[in-house]
């Protein structure tokens, strides 16, 4: 039997377009994972999941050298998000109990990761909307926004 947990998740981001550079001012995250247990230890779960998430969605990028060698090889030269890259997370729940299990759980290490993924992406096109840039393939680096942005200018 499968369970389906459900959710919302809301990204708001500021960016500055000389140079790029994102920041995640707020995230608010309503889950529905059934009955929890454990309240601290599902919310770690979703906050990870966040993290993990926006993580990718902002700048987690395997780099190759042009013979094969990894160049993002230990976490000196992989981005990836840091406690103070982040803001405080408003996370929520909304109890549905699963029918199909006896304790009415469901899922909760992926509703992080689900949540944030299309969030942080809808937040930066939408901060970047009004600036002409409609699309960006992920990670969202500075470096690939400074790039929209400019683009987007000459086109004007």
């Amino acid at each position: 039997q499968m369970s389906f947990p459900n959710g919302c998740h809301v990204c708001e981001v500021e960016i500055e377009p000389d140079t790029g550079i994102v920041t995640v001012v707020g995230y608010t995250a309503v889950d529905d994972v059934g009955n929890m247990l454990h309240e601290t230890i599902v919310e770690g779960q979703i906050h990870g999941g966040i993290a993990q998430g926006l993580g990718q969605v902002l700048g987690e990028h395997v780099v190759y050298s042009e013979t094969g060698e990894l160049l993002t090889a230990s976490f000196m030269d992989y981005q990836m998000p840091r406690a103070g890259d982040l803001p405080n997370f408003s996370v929520h729940h909304h109890v549905v109990p699963c029918q199909t299990n006896p304790l009415g759980v469901k899922g909760a290490g992926e509703s992080g990761v689900a949540g944030s993924l299309p969030s942080g992406v809808s937040a930066v096109l939408d901060a970047l909307s009004t600036r002409g840039v409609t699309h960006l393939d992920l990670p969202m680096t500075p470096q690939r926004i400074w790039a929209a942005v400019e683009q987007a200018r000459a086109a004007r």
